[in-house]
């Protein structure tokens, strides 16, 4: 006679900012992951259930939900990894108003990423010649460590202070000025410092380095902010920031 099927014992979150957890049974499987929990609850138990996904192989980042409290990309989560005595808990990403289940509105979070001047602005040079910018050059160095990010929104759900403080730019949208103010070719390189210096800018980090610990794909905005720290100060002695 073959053994019992194994169950996981799933609960995930139902309804809006106010709803309430609901629990599934789910077949465990080998080599499960996180993401395939959900989608056989939504295909096979409640095709109500609502949650977001696209490439499933750790690219997109549009799968990341809060697992067991923790934010994390569901495609590329084990469940033999996260699960506690055969249960799991399923959450939408925090920090962020919440749609209908795993669902959140990803529109603050891009909001604050426009509002770091995170942009490239045009020079003052000819549009059709060519910047020759050197792979070598330290500013290049500096914006291919921070450029990789694609604004999946775990650390910004990682970050206290983006839980403490409403105005807070957050992690990924001052990685992003990092990168921008990088980009030696910008024509307004003062004005990312000025984006981020004020209000919930840059120096209102403290440096928990929950959003390097967190992200899915091991960048460090934590030193990315240092680095707006240093250079608005730098600006700030020169006068070029009032």
């Amino acid at each position: 006679m073959s053994p019992p099927e194994r169950v996981l014992k799933v609960d995930i979150w139902r309804g809006g900012e106010s709803g309430r957890t609901q629990r599934f049974e789910v077949p465990e499987r080998e080599n499960q992951t996180v993401l395939d929990v959900v989608t056989y609850i939504q295909r096979h138990l409640d095709a109500a259930l609502a949650y977001r996904f696209a490439c499933r192989v750790g690219v997109c980042g549009s799968c990341a939900m809060t697992v067991n409290g923790r934010p994390r990309w569901t495609c590329r989560t084990h469940v033999s990894r996260v699960v506690r005595r055969g249960k799991l808990s399923l959450a939408p990403l925090a920090n962020l108003p919440v749609i209908r289940d795993l669902v959140t509105d990803m529109t603050p979070f891009f909001e604050k990423w426009q509002a770091a001047r995170g942009r490239f602005v045009p020079g003052d040079g000819p549009r059709d010649e060519m910047a020759a910018v050197s792979p070598g050059e330290k500013h290049r160095i500096a914006a291919s460590d921070a450029i990789e990010c694609i604004n999946c929104g775990v650390c910004h759900a990682a970050c206290d202070l983006v839980s403490w403080r409403e105005d807070y730019l957050g992690p990924a949208a001052l990685n992003r000025a990092w990168a921008a103010w990088n980009d030696v070719r910008d024509g307004d390189r003062n004005g990312i410092l000025r984006a981020v210096v004020s209000g919930g800018g840059c120096h209102n980090c403290h440096t928990h380095q929950s959003c390097a610990e967190h992200c899915p794909v091991s960048l460090n905005p934590t030193f990315s902010i240092a680095g707006l720290k240093r250079e608005t100060l730098k600006a700030k002695l020169r006068g070029e920031l009032k």
